[in-house]
């Protein structure tokens, strides 16, 4: 509102919008609410969840499920599907000592799991459909700190202790084979449409009226203001683009350091609001990729995904919210200070 001062209401501001990618979350997020509604990937990680045998096996699995699952269907849909299940394993299993630490892991792996696609992460889409980024080149831009991000991830899963643990009770869930096909023909189509293969408004009447018939609650389930942050932004960092003074600014502090500048921005107003916001001022999407999706670790803010987690743990353990704080600051940071560093060698090779 305050930057509509800047730059009154206008026809113009229709320009400010890429209704490709909000149509493309849209889709993603609703095909996703659909195949969560029919417990699709609740029975999958169950099933691997089921196959560990001890505490450290446990937390790779959790883990491994939501970096995977953050690739597929974006952190903080990953993370609601996930969280769950984690909790699920640690109480019936007596170990909710570590529920924090798994719980944070989780987070930093919903993160930084889903940089490495374009579809992973908001902000990825975003700036993937922005610059035209191919996907190619998207794939081996985020590659090195995605493979740093694993390998530490999995070295925090092997402080745990290799406790035994066993997990009781059968699963009584069972999936419907046509629900599931139809759901995932519907993702396909989402991801294709991602991908520029099928123009988007013809995926989103397909995807839309599809969900409507079978399961019209998933509609009602899509994270709209997810959606309506994006809308928001767009008009926020339009407005901004038009004042000169900001344009200058922004122009003179990118021009020193993208990465920099990105990752601090994150720590302020989360990721999502600082891709679209920056990618009006500079061309370099690299230095902006690494920054928007690394800064999404350290604060709490940096990352609505973190948010999600955090209101998540606090409803299931009420009176641990300063002891999950104070360690999600400490592992986030550690995170974040080891993959900068690393981003900036890589600038500099």
């Amino acid at each position: 509102m305050i930057s509509c001062f800047i730059t009154p209401p206008n026809s113009g501001y229709l320009d400010y919008f890429d209704f490709k990618t909000l149509a493309c979350l849209f889709m993603t997020l609703a095909v996703v609410c659909a195949l969560r509604n029919i417990k699709f990937f609740t029975i999958i990680a169950r099933k691997i969840v089921s196959l560990c045998g001890n505490l450290r096996l446990l937390s790779i699995a959790l883990i491994v499920i939501t970096f995977i699952g953050s690739m597929i269907i974006a952190n903080d849909m990953a993370l609601i599907t996930f969280l769950p299940i984690g909790y699920f394993a640690l109480s019936v299993t007596g170990k909710e000592k570590h529920s924090a630490y798994i719980f944070i892991l989780q987070n930093i792996s919903a993160n930084l799991g889903g940089m490495v696609t374009p579809f992973g992460n908001p902000q990825n889409l975003y700036l993937y459909s922005y610059f035209n980024i191919p996907t190619g080149e998207f794939t081996l831009i985020m590659l090195p700190p995605f493979l740093l991000a694993i390998a530490m991830l999995i070295g925090c899963c092997f402080l745990l202790k290799p406790e035994p643990l066993e997990i009781h009770g059968e699963m009584q869930d069972k999936l419907s084979p046509w629900r599931v096909t139809i759901y995932l023909i519907l993702f396909a189509l989402s991801i294709l449409c991602v991908f520029k293969l099928i123009p988007w408004w013809i995926c989103i009447g397909i995807i839309t009226v599809g969900i409507l018939i079978l399961d019209r609650k998933a509609l009602l389930s899509v994270d709209y203001p997810l959606l309506c942050t994006f809308a928001l932004f767009f008009i926020f960092s339009g407005n901004l683009s038009n004042s000169q003074a900001v344009r200058d600014l922004m122009s003179s502090l990118l021009s020193k350091s993208t990465l920099g500048v990105s990752l601090l921005s994150c720590q302020c107003i989360s990721n999502v609001p600082t891709a679209i916001l920056l990618s009006r001022f500079t061309d370099n999407y690299r230095e902006l990729l690494y920054g928007v999706n690394i800064g999404g670790t350290g604060t709490l803010i940096a990352s609505l995904a973190s948010l999600i987690t955090f209101s998540e743990f606090k409803l299931l353990y009420p009176e641990e919210g300063k002891k999950y704080f104070r360690l999600f600051t400490w592992l986030n940071l550690i995170f974040l200070v080891v993959l900068a560093a690393f981003c900036f060698l890589l600038l500099m090779i």
